[in-house]
């Protein structure tokens, strides 16, 4: 147990020390909140553009259905000849839409053009199509003799109450906050088990190519080293993340109180203004939301968050090793990588588009309990609430698939890990494990 642990701290601190290690524990979280600031400006400068749309209408059928608005801008050019206004469209503006004359407006469908070099966006089309089918509908009414101020006065905008069995009200869209919040988690583990598993696997050829290997393994048994590095490289990942959470709560504190004091400014400046910003704003609503949240098993969460974190690192940074201890260069190891990644895959695609549906489905059940797709659809489902044998079964079987696996991973390790010069395949890792 002693060399266990000297192994341990080796491959701790060696990871620790490292200058890029020390340089993006403290500069990622310096680097995801520029990005974020940096996608809401850009978001922002979208916004603020206005496309600039020429139409020409033969007969003025739908040129005062189309309405400019602070994203799209129409300008009229139907007084011009058809080849003048597209000449015109052509250098000045983003499009044109041309509208022909026809001998009824119903004949319409299908012959209204855009004329533009560049992809018209959906949003685009869609608002297109929506007044033109309005405009059509609204014609086809009248020929048939309805009155269509009646039709829309009789037109009714339902909206769906949502409860509980209790009598408590229940909110719209929590099914997709329980998913988000389940599926960040989810997120986490799967860019750690990526990241920090290649660390393992680099690590272990790294060593095999510079044959400190061969020292090493005189001295301690390849199950202890390849346990060590899983271990080690875990506590520093471990480490980064605890650092990367303290520092994102600090400047989340620094902002919380910064727009904390902008708020307190202008309602001293204006408290009825404030008061009228609150209520438009739904605050009634956004509390509501904030309960839910807080009524989640956030503590539940919390540790199968940690658990499933361990066992699914263990799990895939134990096959990790194996391939490092089986190639001699990390190009070599890319045809085993994909069935590793694989399931990791597989278990974002079942969270996202199975879990939001049906979390309590058979396809959600069954791969939230299978160990390789388990620690990222599992994390999904518990906040929809999961009965607690199958969280039991899960984390069993995740952890008992990772004492197999480390147990024929590290035959591989034995025997890979003093192989050289020859580029394994399937059929030679299946005689190692025989070995």
């Amino acid at each position: 147990m002693s060399k266990l642990n000297l192994i341990i701290k080796r491959e701790f601190i060696a990871k620790v020390r490292n200058k890029s290690f020390i340089v993006m524990t403290f500069l990622s979280p310096l680097l995801f909140v520029g990005m974020a600031v940096l996608i809401g400006f850009l978001a922002s400068m979208n916004k603020d553009s206005v496309t600039q749309i020429a139409i020409h209408d033969e007969a003025g059928y739908l040129i005062n259905d189309f309405k400019s608005d602070k994203h799209t801008q129409y300008t009229n050019l139907s007084e011009m000849p058809f080849a003048i206004a597209k000449d015109t469209a052509g250098k000045n503006y983003k499009g044109l839409l041309f509208i022909p004359k026809v001998a009824s407006l119903p004949e319409l469908d299908g012959k209204v053009e855009y004329i533009s070099d560049d992809s018209p966006s959906i949003e685009f089309i869609s608002n297109v199509e929506r007044v033109i089918n309005s405009k059509i509908t609204q014609e086809n009414l009248d020929v048939l003799g309805f009155d269509t101020e009646k039709i829309e006065k009789a037109k009714a905008k339902t909206s769906l109450k949502l409860s509980k069995f209790s009598g408590e009200e229940s909110l719209k869209g929590l099914n997709e906050i329980k998913v988000a919040i389940g599926g960040f988690m989810g997120y986490l583990i799967m860019m750690f088990i990526i990241i920090y598993g290649n660390f393992v696997m680099r690590s272990v050829i790294e060593e095999k190519t510079n044959r400190i290997i061969e020292i090493i393994i005189s001295s301690v048994k390849p199950f202890q080293l390849m346990m060590g590095k899983i271990i080690g490289n875990s506590l520093a990942g471990i480490l980064q993340f605890m650092i990367w959470a303290v520092v994102g709560a600090l400047l989340f504190f620094i902002a919380s109180s910064f727009f904390g004091l902008q708020m307190g400014a202008s309602s001293a400046v204006s408290p009825e203004m404030m008061e009228q910003a609150q209520q438009a704003a739904g605050l009634s609503k956004v509390q509501l939301y904030i309960n839910e949240i807080l009524n989640l098993p956030l503590t539940l969460m919390l540790v199968s968050f940690v658990i499933f974190f361990i066992g699914g690192y263990f799990l895939y940074s134990s096959l990790y090793a194996a391939i490092g201890a089986a190639v001699d260069s990390e190009t070599d190891s890319q045809q085993f990588l994909l069935p590793i990644i694989m399931p990791l895959m597989l278990a974002v695609y079942i969270g996202f588009f199975t879990v939001i549906n049906d979390p309590h489905g058979t396809v959600a059940t069954v791969f939230s309990i299978i160990p390789f797709t388990s620690p990222i659809v599992m994390l999904m489902r518990i906040p929809f609430g999961v009965p607690i044998w199958q969280l039991v079964l899960s984390i069993v079987l995740l952890f008992a698939t990772f004492a197999f696996v480390v147990w024929f991973a590290s035959k591989i390790y034995r025997v890979g890990i003093l192989m050289y010069g020859k580029k394994p395949t399937w059929k030679e890792l299946y005689k190692w494990m025989k070995y």
